[in-house]
Formats: structure tokens, sequence, C-alpha cells
């Protein structure tokens, strides 16, 4: 039997959160809504043959793009076609079906926010990043990108904010993402299958973790295919991408910028390690190095990277 596309299934449940948006009220349309995504990603990931799991903006399209580049440059397929969940498999059933996903949803749905409970049994990739890093990424896509309709039903803040102000938000900062990673942490030895990836180690030593990962997938990549694939997701690349996509009605919005006239609207806007601290003062540094330092497991390495 063919199953349907995740683009079709996908297409049903906005359709009917829709129509529940227009006979509930609004808190109980919402809570409906996270229902119906957390049903969409249990059953990708029942289909699965591994999931890729991170917070937001912790480098999920770049890894996307060299995932996507591998498989399509192996395969003979076109580059163009983004990997986002089976796209390339119903093109050739050796390329795998990866589950990339924020981990958002799929407690509303199972009702337990317990990682080994809800993945435990899939091949895992735990994408991180020094979630300083990440909020600040966060208050850019936050600011330029996030539809309104996600600010709503993620619970992120709707007025204007201070760099500052958000990142230290409970809502949407540090803090959350701390409880996602700790989450994470938490469970970490219990998990048979899982490879965790640092955002940092990728942009240190690219070629050698996409070995690593590739490996973990279960492909045997040659030098050349792992080379291929790193070089043509540089930033350098990818923004250039960005850039020619930007007026293009019908291109993938991840590699889209909000405004063409704003670099920092843009998806790939620095990768920079550490770039956080240019938008802080040096008070408002040392207050968010220790709430890191106090608040996140070690597991990550991350306390030691100030």
């Amino acid at each position: 039997m063919l199953l349907p596309s995740a683009t079709n299934v996908r297409m049903g449940l906005r359709i009917a959160a829709a129509a529940a948006g227009r006979i509930l009220p609004e808190r109980r349309n919402i809570a409906f809504e996270r229902w119906l995504r957390g049903y969409e990603e249990a059953k990708k990931l029942e289909r699965a043959d591994a999931v890729i799991a991170s917070f937001g903006k912790s480098g999920r399209t770049w890894l996307r793009v060299m995932l996507t580049r591998y498989f399509a440059h192996k395969y003979g397929l076109p580059s163009s076609v983004m990997m986002e969940f089976d796209e390339l498999h119903r093109r050739n059933a050796a390329i795998p079906i990866l589950f990339f996903t924020h981990d958002n949803y799929l407690p509303d749905y199972t009702g337990t926010d317990v990682k080994f409970d809800n993945y435990g049994r899939a091949r895992v990739v735990l994408l991180v990043r020094d979630p300083r890093d990440t909020a600040v990424s966060q208050y850019f896509q936050w600011k330029h990108r996030i539809r309104p309709r996600k600010k709503v039903i993620n619970a992120y803040p709707l007025g204007d904010m201070s760099v500052y102000d958000f990142i230290m938000s409970e809502a949407a900062g540090i803090p959350k993402i701390i409880r996602f990673m700790n989450g994470w942490a938490r469970d970490l030895e219990r998990f048979p299958k899982l490879a965790l990836v640092r955002y940092e180690d990728l942009r240190s030593d690219g070629h050698h973790q996409m070995a690593k990962l590739l490996e973990f997938l279960g492909q045997a990549p040659s030098e050349a295919e792992i080379a291929d694939a790193v070089s043509h997701a540089s930033i350098e690349n990818m923004r250039q991408q960005e850039k020619e996509n930007a007026g293009k009605l019908t291109v993938n919005t991840r590699l889209k910028p909000g405004d063409a006239n704003d670099p920092s609207s843009f998806k790939v806007r620095r990768g920079k390690v550490g770039g956080w601290r240019d938008y802080l003062t040096a008070e408002q540094v040392a207050a968010i190095d220790q709430m890191v330092e106090r608040d996140l497991s070690p597991v990550f390495g991350y306390h030691e990277s100030r």
C-alpha cells in the first residue's frame, strides 16, 4: 500500500487544526493543535530509520544540508531536494528515512517528556550547541522568521524584547534550552543507540564528525563523499544559496531570508562559535555564564567553553 507523503499528512493535520480553531476556545485550540503536531511526530517516528533531535537553532539546517548532499550525490539525485523526512527515500529505497525533530510536540501526544520513553526504541542522533549561542540565534529567529501562530502555540514572547531579556526569559531563552538539554542528559546512558554530536565539533572537525555520523547511520562513506558534503554545506555556500532564494516563490523556506535586505533575518547568519558575547555587556555575559555553570548538565562539555 502506498503511504501518504509527509507533506500530505502535514497538510491534513493543519486543516484539522484550522477547523478546530473556528469552534474551540483559544486555550483548548492550542492544546489540540499541539496534540495534532505530536501525533504527526509519533507517526513519523514509527516509520523513521533514525531520529535527529535538537533544540531550535542548534545547527539542524546545516546538518540537514550536509546529509542531503551526501545521499543525493551518492544516489544520483538532485541536491535541490531538501531532506525533510522521506522525500529522498521515496526516490531511492536505499536512502534511510530520517526524522528531524526539535522534540517540541511529541510529549503533548504521548503524555510524557521522558526522552527514553519517547525515543528509546529508535536510533537517535542528538545534536547540541552551546545554549548561549543557541539563545542568541533563537532571538534573531524569533524576531525575524518565526510565524505568529507558531509563537502562540509555543508560548514565545509576542512583544518586543532586548537580546538580553529574551535569552534570560523562561519562555524562550537559556532556561528553556537548559531544560531541554538536561532532559536528554538524564537519559543518555539508557539509550542503546544514540550518537551525541556537538555543533562546535562539527565546526572544528566537520570531516571526521560527518564520517562518524554517517557510519552511525549505517553508511560506508568514501573520503571524497564526505569532503563533498562538508564543502557543499559551508557557511559561504549556504549563505549564497539563501541570497539566491530571496524573492523565489516556490523555494523551500528553510534557506530563504525573512528580508533580503536585512542580514539578521537570514537563516544562515554567522555560525560563529562564541559569537553570543558580541551582543551583550560584560556584566550580562557574567550573569549568563553563571546560569550555565550552575544549571546545565556537565555531560555536554560547555562549562569550560567560556
